[in-house]
């Protein structure tokens, strides 16, 4: 990306615009650019096949040589989930991470083998200079620990980004540093990229206080086994369920391997005590029911996740019991709402008492911030300019509409895609040219190479099927040997549908037979096969499944020498 004014600060967003995850963000400044958080979000349910979903990374490869680090706003996976595969393409000098972030992180480097020592631990209370930028960091509340809020000074002005966040006045953790954002707004905040998760929420949201409060009631007056499904990522509710057992002289067996990583980080990080507290599930078993407490993954109904294979009986290590207690202490994050009343649906048919946060509203809160606090944290910082972000399109514009209640002008916000470039130089800002941001998908190990073709034709054979239509050719004598074998998978039943599979063996026959005469060319073939069969089956059944020709050149001599 060429830039006319090279004295400008560019603010380029690579993710996390018009979408909930895969937050990604750079000050560019001369010849400097700073990287604020890289993370992945899930696919959708039409992207098939796919891990994970993270931005693309052609602006910072184009532009290596200028990035000085890697900042991170907080662990989540949401904000730190690229990591492994951003240093697999682009040289990163140095990540600066929170301290339970930087644990995350090294776990999962370390499950890619990738080899990277240069992390760094920041507290609120650094400061990194670079030549012509200045990194300061704010505490804030979040459903995790030691998550924090970045300001970036330049001599065009003050960017900051909140990360995630929310106001918690009586939270389980340490309070936000509400006189640290004060001040850096009395210093002049001159564009402010703020958290819109929950701009859509009213009012303010519930405190993590209320919660522990509710699940610790529980704990102690219930006289059944209780099971407990939340986010793994949620280091605070862990923290208290943890607290609340060791009281109620309830024993803990952890499932699902993102809850065991967490708990585990978390406690060589200090954030969570009572190493004892945790047994096996052999332990468990034998144990009183008014004992134990199971803390699972599978609150958003995920097929493998461990509540999942509770609910369906196929657990290999828990059985349900009739006077069981399950907690649902999570909401239902967009488009997983199905599955988890399938979930639940299928715990009642075992007949267990099943809380969800719709019939006990104080078993979950969120991490993130609804209206009133959006409202404070541009009150705080002053801003001279907005830009919302981490939000489909919906969040962005109402956060935006609430910054202008907030005395920001209408003309001084940006609701923005990703790609946008802002452009400040001297206080002032405006939109810049657009650079190459959108997908990247994560197939296993394989990055970026699965497209969008990959993905239609994944879709097209998920919905109709494919059709193999296999060929032997003696090219020599330009004819067709034996019949032709045609295979179909998640097209149609064979044994009801024998006429159509004989016609479209007649179909694929007449078309070889036309580019058999004069010089025989392959790709002519298959397309002639494809072209015949498509019309004829989207005809006879509405459907256009894949077509796959698979032809083979079989010279007949070699063929009678074999049958001799």
């Amino acid at each position: 990306m060429k830039t006319k004014n090279i004295e400008d600060t560019k603010i380029v967003a690579l993710g996390g615009l018009g979408e909930v995850g895969k937050n990604m963000y750079c000050i560019m400044h001369k010849n400097q650019i700073i990287i604020t958080d890289a993370g992945i979000t899930f696919p959708a349910g039409e992207i098939l096949g796919i891990d994970y979903v993270i931005p693309d990374f052609t602006f910072l490869k184009q532009n290596e040589n200028k990035i000085k680090a890697l900042f991170i706003t907080h662990g989540h996976e949401d904000h730190i989930g690229g990591i492994p595969f951003l240093l697999q393409t682009v040289n990163i000098p140095v990540i600066y991470a929170p301290n339970q972030a930087v644990g995350l992180i090294k776990k999962k480097l370390a499950d890619r083998n990738i080899q990277y020592k240069n992390i760094v631990v920041y507290t609120e209370d650094t400061k990194v200079k670079f030549k012509d930028m200045e990194v300061e960091f704010f505490r804030i509340a979040h459903s995790i620990p030691d998550s924090h809020g970045i300001a970036i000074t330049t001599s065009n002005g003050t960017v900051v980004t909140t990360g995630d966040f929310k106001f918690d006045l009586t939270p389980i953790g340490p309070m936000a540093n509400l006189h640290k954002m004060a001040a850096i707004g009395e210093k002049g905040v001159t564009l402010l990229l703020s958290d819109s998760t929950n701009a859509l929420n009213e009012g303010m949201g519930n405190s993590e206080s209320k919660v522990d409060e509710t699940l610790s009631e529980i704990l102690g007056g219930y006289n059944g086994r209780i099971i407990i499904a939340t986010f793994a990522s949620n280091i605070y509710r862990l923290k208290h369920i943890v607290d609340s057992c060791k009281k109620s002289k309830r024993k803990i067996a952890i499932f699902g391997r993102s809850m065991e990583n967490n708990i585990e980080i978390s406690i060589e990080g200090g954030y969570i005590k009572h190493k004892d507290i945790f047994i096996s599930a052999e332990e468990a078993n034998h144990l009183p029911p008014k004992n134990v407490c199971i803390l699972c993954t599978g609150s958003q109904g995920e097929p493998l996740a461990a509540l999942s294979r509770i609910a369906e009986g196929i657990h290999k290590q828990i059985k349900l019991q009739p006077d069981d207690l399950v907690i649902f202490s999570s909401s239902a994050i967009p488009g997983n709402a199905q599955s988890i009343s399938r979930t639940i649906n299928k715990l009642y048919l075992k007949g267990v008492t099943v809380y969800t946060n719709t019939s006990l509203s104080d078993i979950h809160t969120s991490g993130h911030a609804s209206e009133e606090e959006l409202k404070l944290m541009i009150r705080l910082m002053k801003p001279k300019y907005f830009m919302p972000f981490h939000g489909e399109y919906r969040m962005l514009k109402k956060h935006a509409d609430l910054a202008v209640l907030c005395d920001v002008p209408k003309e001084n916000t940006f609701v923005l895609k990703n790609g946008d470039v802002l452009s400040m130089y001297k206080g002032n800002i405006k939109k810049d040219r657009f650079i190459q941001a959108g997908d990247v998908y994560i197939d296993g190990n394989r990055i970026g190479d699965i497209g969008n073709a990959v993905i239609k034709d994944r879709n097209i054979m998920a919905n109709d099927g494919i059709v193999v239509v296999i060929a032997n050719i003696d090219t020599k004598a330009g004819k067709l040997l034996n019949r032709l074998n045609i295979t179909t998978r998640g097209f149609v039943l064979v044994n009801e549908n024998e006429e159509l599979l004989r016609n479209l063996e007649y179909i694929s026959k007449k078309a070889i037979d036309s580019k058999l005469k004069g010089k025989i060319n392959y790709t002519e073939i298959k397309n002639e096969i494809i072209a015949e069969l498509s019309s004829y089956i989207y005809e006879k059944t509405g459907r256009k499944p894949i077509i796959l020709p698979v032809i083979m050149n079989i010279k007949k001599e070699a063929k009678e020498k074999c049958t001799k």
